[in-house]
């Protein structure tokens, strides 16, 4: 890294964290537009200096509010896609509760790692590039959505026809404590089972009754059964069991909910097979079983592109003496859907944080400026590569 650009970025440090400040204090949950839109905002003003153009666009019924900005025609591939979130799991009113605030090397506060502060990262990276002319070797596109806590519904065909136009993508979900970027994920879903049988009074005539419930709970032990021969590829865990309404009635009812994950788009065919098959063996005689749900988020798997581009940012970090390493994790991001489309993704491109969706959720401050210099350094490179 030229001396120069590192100084900048050291030099906008105090920046940095009044920046998060700002953002972490503004109530953004999935269902608080205004909140989201108010993010967007600040971002958007942020990029427009550095003369990125800046559309707020309004997706989905609900209008979820998603910032897309580029320095370059959308129309040619995008060198880098920065892809993000602005929305947060903790309800309007919580920043009240528990604002913003920093203790000694620790950041705290709703969103503060997950991920209002991988948004500041991807900023001042850009702004830094700006700052020592790299940007204009560049082409860079920004997708910052607002649902991705709410399972990216409204705004998953937008990621994904940008991805489809992009070389890589960087995720800027937090990194993880040691410096642990994420290469791989698992994809995930899920399924619901209902049972139906027929009711009757559980002291006089239990007989004439078809009990849901015990379907049900013959079920999840062959759910269990299969989680068990799945191995590392697949998992399935039911995890919410509803039946019934009274302790005298033989319940007609009854339903569980089950928690799926693949680690490779390969199991997710065996997966939907066997769920598929499930009212065909029932146990109950009388029973009715339907099953409904899927996989609908496909595993991020680390292909031959993406190791390549590990490597690089490998590379990279070994000439800043930062010493990092790579993980994968069953928790899922937008990054399945861009890996999904065939862009080479890297997640966790954030500052280093941890306990997201916790009340004591956390950034280490003292990862902010490695992590903007060494994904500086990493988009100098391509930048290079390119020349």
């Amino acid at each position: 890294m030229q001396t120069d650009m590192k100084a900048f970025i050291e030099s906008r440090k105090d920046d940095y964290i009044r920046d998060l400040e700002i953002l972490v204090n503004i109530d953004s949950s999935s269902d608080n537009m205004a909140g989201i839109e108010a993010v967007a905002q600040f971002l958007g003003r942020r990029l427009a200096a550095i003369g990125f153009s800046v559309h707020l666009e309004k997706l989905g019924e609900r209008g979820v509010p998603c910032l897309q900005a580029s320095n370059r025609s959308t129309e040619q591939p995008f060198d880098i896609m920065f892809l993000g979130h602005m929305d947060t799991v903790f309800p309007t009113g919580e920043v009240e509760k528990r604002p913003f605030a920093a203790d000694g090397d620790r950041a705290t506060g709703p969103g503060v790692c997950d991920m209002k502060a991988g948004l500041l990262v991807a900023l001042q990276v850009l702004e830094a590039l700006h700052h020592d002319g790299v940007l204009d070797q560049l082409s860079i596109g920004v997708c910052f959505n607002g649902d991705e806590e709410a399972g990216s519904a409204s705004s998953r065909s937008w990621i994904e026809a940008h991805a489809r136009n992009s070389q890589r993508v960087f995720v800027f979900e937090p990194c993880r404590p040691g410096h642990r970027f994420v290469l791989q994920r698992k994809g995930g879903g899920g399924y619901l089972i209902t049972a139906r049988g027929t009711s009757a009074h559980a002291g006089v005539e239990p007989e004439k009754g078809v009990n849901a419930a015990v379907e049900i709970a013959h079920q999840t032990i062959a759910i269990q059964r299969f989680n068990d021969q799945a191995g590392e590829g697949a998992s399935a865990h039911v995890t919410v069991i509803r039946g019934g309404e009274k302790t005298n009635i033989i319940p007609d009812e009854a339903r569980a909910s089950v928690d799926v994950r693949v680690a490779r788009k390969s199991d997710m065919a065996p997966v939907e097979a066997f769920f598929q098959s499930l009212p065909a063996h029932t146990h109950v005689p009388g029973v009715t079983l339907t099953v409904s749900g899927g996989v609908d988020r496909p595993p991020m798997e680390a292909d031959d592109r993406t190791l390549v581009l590990w490597r690089l940012i490998q590379a990279q970090a070994s000439n800043l003496g930062l010493k990092i390493a790579s993980i994968s994790t069953g928790g899922c991001s937008d990054g399945n859907y861009t890996s999904a489309q065939g862009a080479p993704t890297i997640d966790g491109m954030g500052p280093v944080g941890a306990n997201a969706h916790r009340h004591d959720e956390y950034v280490e401050l003292g990862s902010i400026v490695p992590q903007i210099q060494l994904i500086a350094t990493v988009c100098r490179a391509i930048a290079q590569e390119k020349a």
